[in-house]
């Protein structure tokens, strides 16, 4: 399994494309939302100015994207092309390969998170303590664990056509309406009650209590094990589903 990992690794960081939208494209999208901010344009109902907000949402939508695009689209080509039956064949137990793909999608995500925090450190001047750099790289590299089963279940879900529209409505409807783009403090009550549900919503608010000093909420924590458990179980079964079907 140690060798798949590494070959999904090195095959991510090959990817030129992946790489771009998964490492550059969140620091930019940092900068054209907060750049030209100062430290006294809050959010309101965050405690948090704008800079800091953004940091943390966009070093999530970094990870977001690196366990979730990489995953889906991935292991959807490759059942197509029979790569998943070849390994079957192979002493590698079958769950070795969804926990390499994860594995490998978590790997990669680090990057994503740094590069955010690096330039929102250089450009914007946000400070923090060490144990909060440190609690915030934690926080959201084990959050994206979950983003990464949702990618595992779609890309056994779906077929190498399809995989890509459903992956880009689910990323898309899940970084906007769980306030990764734009604070959801200014939604509609209606859709902002909706967005406290997400699983980007508490993924998000797992960074931004760490900035402001605080523990986690119980409710974000619980929502993120909740999602991932009901993930990584749709992926088990999708997979079994599957196995027995070649």
């Amino acid at each position: 399994m140690n060798s798949l990992i590494k070959l999904e690794i090195t095959r991510a960081l090959r990817n030129k494309k992946f790489l771009f939208f998964s490492v550059v494209y969140p620091s930019v999208l940092f900068l054209l939302i907060a750049g030209s901010s100062d430290s006294s344009t809050m959010v309101d109902g965050t405690g948090l100015n704008l800079a800091a907000f953004m940091m943390v949402s966009m070093a999530s939508f970094g990870a977001l994207t690196a366990v979730l695009m990489g995953n889906s689209e991935r292991i959807a080509k490759e059942r197509e092309s029979g790569w998943v039956r070849q390994l079957r064949l192979t002493t590698l137990p079958g769950r070795g390969y969804v926990l390499a793909k994860t594995a490998s999608a978590a790997v990669v995500s680090l990057p994503s998170i740094v590069v955010v925090f690096v330039v929102a450190a250089v450009t914007k001047g946000v400070r923090l303590d060490a144990w909060q750099w440190f609690a915030l790289v934690v926080a959201i590299w084990a959050g994206s664990l979950c983003f990464a089963a949702l990618g595992v279940a779609i890309g056994y879900l779906a077929t190498g056509d399809a995989v890509r529209p459903i992956t880009m409505i689910v990323y898309f409807g899940l970084s906007i309406l769980g306030g990764l783009w734009f604070p959801s403090t200014g939604f509609p009550r209606w859709l902002s009650d909706i967005a406290s549900w997400l699983p980007t919503h508490a993924y998000a608010a797992l960074g931004q209590a760490i900035e402001l000093g605080n523990a986690p909420h119980g409710k974000d924590v619980t929502l993120i094990v909740a999602y991932f458990l009901v993930f990584a179980g749709g992926a088990a079964w999708l997979y079994r589903k599957d196995t027995l079907k070649a």
